[in-house]
């Protein structure tokens, strides 16, 4: 519910989508309801009416404007509250007004914190959602409530209301999010209407109960990471998304074979698959066969540590790493797969489904991340036939040193429609064979390359990639120039110690410079409208700045460089800035805070501004020693 999120707060569609199911305000058939709610989601975006976050894909995230929040909250008013931090008196609304949807996002009242008995006037309520501690006492219970079908609890002790959950007879949609509970009860089959439970970060509930299989209406089950499911869990045929189930091979609990029969499944995450024992059991879960099948996550425990590099202590053997490749080949999704996640994988090759004569066949995936593969020592060659592949992201993968010619096929168009590419943390990675005339990456628009030792950028990446936009490059610990990128907008260079020259990119309008020091050449790049450059070991700024033609500076450095620019006309660094028409520069004190500044603008008589003086020089290099 889109009208029920704070200022600061943004929303999952699928959340949402849950939410409007549970209240009956999507109709039709049983089938259809998530995308149908889908539909409508996209309807309110296409209308403005809330607006996609940018840092998440095809509209999965959205928040909504504070006038359109504003008027949906006065249009709301007779039937729902929202509480939020600075509101008045919300305990004199809850006692004087009955409401239908109820969220509370602020932990006191004007009259002191807020307990549980002060909703309890609320006994119409259809909808409650708190993201706070509310105070719980012995007694409390949701008996009050009996006319719930969405109940919403984030960061609460509702141990005491546990046991009354069975009563909420018409609840659809429950929530316990990081609630402090260690069991569900038994008698929590008797929600026979029960239809999306959550139970993200409730790390201490371990055991669901047995009667949870009895829930036939469930379409939706998000677990903790250390839930066990009870057997019987076949029977829950209604089920479209399923997240963090564990592939646990204990008797008293579900394995893998028990999936067979979910054949309307939408998502799917199946954690701790090094703990499968046999093939077989992955073979019966018939992945291939649930053709609604849109997301599927694939998760071993990670093999790798904080360095990137395989643990020491948990080394694999040829044994481990043959058992695993059997699994995953017995897991290869439907053709109308959209989202492949594949993490922690340790085998040395990748499934087969994913190589070259067989990836043709997943010719709807859009996404696909590969995150910890401890012992792949190649991308896969099927990649770069899939025709709607959009994004594609590698990270950690430390064994994988080369990427040979396979990666980016000459017999045909390679990665036609791939807008992203982030290969990160490939910390052995040396060299990338792609030559000029092999045609790939057409729609590129964002290459990230981040902690690796890639030597050159393939001629063919510069020549091919004609719609490359944004390129970032992050501890790039060979590289040593960067050229010919007709195309580049935005350049973004860090912790790069080897690079010397960034030549000929003409269209470039932003480039980030941080800790590069030893770049000298950067010339041919005529269009360029900012550059930032940090580096808080340089002595002086670069010989490079007199051509700069930029019309913004940002400049990060220490405080006895920031003083000598602050000297202005009488100062040794004058010439190589007083031809940008802003520079904003700053120094840091001791707690890493920008403390000093200059800010320079050329157009107003060359007026330059600085907090600096002789006590600060002193001051600052005493704390940067």
């Amino acid at each position: 519910m889109p009208g029920h999120c704070s200022r600061s707060r943004i929303f999952d569609m699928d959340q949402v989508v849950a939410m409007w199911i549970s209240e009956g305000l999507i109709h039709g058939n049983s089938n259809d309801l998530e995308e149908l709610g889908r539909n409508y989601y996209k309807e309110l975006v296409s209308r403005n009416m809330i607006e996609p976050d940018k840092l998440y894909a095809e509209l999965c995230v959205c928040n909504m404007h504070d006038v359109v929040r504003s008027f949906a909250q006065y249009m709301t008013k007779d039937e729902a509250l929202i509480a939020q931090d600075g509101d008045n008196d919300i305990l004199g609304k809850l006692g004087s007004q009955k409401f239908l949807r109820l969220s509370i996002e602020t932990n006191r009242s004007q009259s002191g914190e807020l307990d549980w008995k002060s909703l309890h006037a609320q006994q119409s309520l259809r909808t409650l959602i708190s993201t706070v501690q509310i105070k719980m006492m012995p007694g409390d219970s949701l008996v009050t409530f009996s006319s719930l079908r969405t109940l919403h609890i984030e960061s609460a002790d509702m141990a005491v209301l546990v046991e009354s959950l069975y009563q909420l007879k018409h609840l659809r949609y429950l929530a316990l999010v990081n609630a402090d509970i260690s069991v569900l009860p038994e008698n929590i089959g008797k929600m026979k209407l029960l239809q999306f439970l959550v139970l993200v970060g409730c790390i201490k509930l371990v055991n669901l109960p047995d009667s949870i299989v009895k829930l036939g209406q469930l379409r939706l089950l998000s677990l903790p990471g250390a839930s066990m499911v009870p057997r019987g869990f076949s029977g829950l045929t209604n089920m479209r998304r399923l997240h963090t189930f564990r592939a646990h091979m204990d008797g008293d609990w579900c394995s893998l074979d028990e999936l067979g029969p979910l054949s309307q499944l939408r998502v799917l995450e199946l954690t701790e698959l090094e703990n499968v024992s046999a093939a077989s059991f992955a073979a019966n879960a018939r992945l291939s066969e649930k053709m609604h099948l849109i997301k599927l996550l694939l998760d071993c425990t990670s093999k790798l540590g904080d360095d990137g590099l395989v643990k020491e202590k948990e080394g694999v053997s040829e044994e481990e790493q043959q058992r695993i490749e059997k699994v995953l080949d017995k897991l290869c999704p439907p053709h109308g797969v959209e989202f492949l996640a594949v993490n922690g994988y340790f085998g040395r090759q990748l499934p087969s489904w994913m190589m070259s004569t067989s990836m043709v066949s997943l010719n709807n995936l859009k996404t696909i991340f590969f995150h910890d593969l401890a012992c792949c020592t190649q991308l896969p060659n099927g990649l770069c036939q899939l025709p709607n592949l959009q994004f594609l992201q590698v990270s950690r993968a430390p064994c994988i040193k080369h990427v040979g010619t396979g990666f980016v096929q000459a017999a045909a168009a390679s990665f036609p429609r791939l807008n992203v590419l982030k290969l990160n943390g490939m910390v052995e990675w040396e060299e990338w064979e792609w030559e000029e005339q092999v045609k790939a990456m057409p729609r590129l628009e964002e290459l990230v390359l981040f902690n690796c030792r890639l030597r050159h950028i393939p001629p063919g990446l510069a020549s091919n990639a004609s719609s490359l936009k944004i390129l970032v490059l992050q501890h790039v610990k060979q590289l040593s120039y960067i050229e010919s990128f007709s195309s580049v907008v935005e350049l973004v260079v860090t912790g790069c110690p080897h690079l010397e020259r960034i030549t000929n990119l003409p269209n470039l309008q932003k480039l980030n410079i941080i800790s590069c020091p030893k770049l000298k050449v950067l010339e041919c790049i005529a269009s360029l409208e900012r550059l930032l450059l940090e580096d808080y070991n340089m002595e002086k700024l670069p010989e490079y700045m007199r051509d700069i033609k930029a019309r913004h500076l940002q400049l990060f450095c220490r405080l006895w460089l920031l003083s000598a620019v602050a000297s202005g006309q009488s100062g040794t660094e004058w010439d190589k800035f007083s031809q940008v028409d802003h520079v904003k520069a700053y120094a840091r004190d001791g707690a890493n805070q920008r403390k000093w500044y200059v800010l320079y603008t050329r157009g107003d008589n060359c007026k330059l501004d600085s907090n600096i003086n002789s006590s600060t020089i002193f001051e600052g290099t005493k704390n940067q020693t």
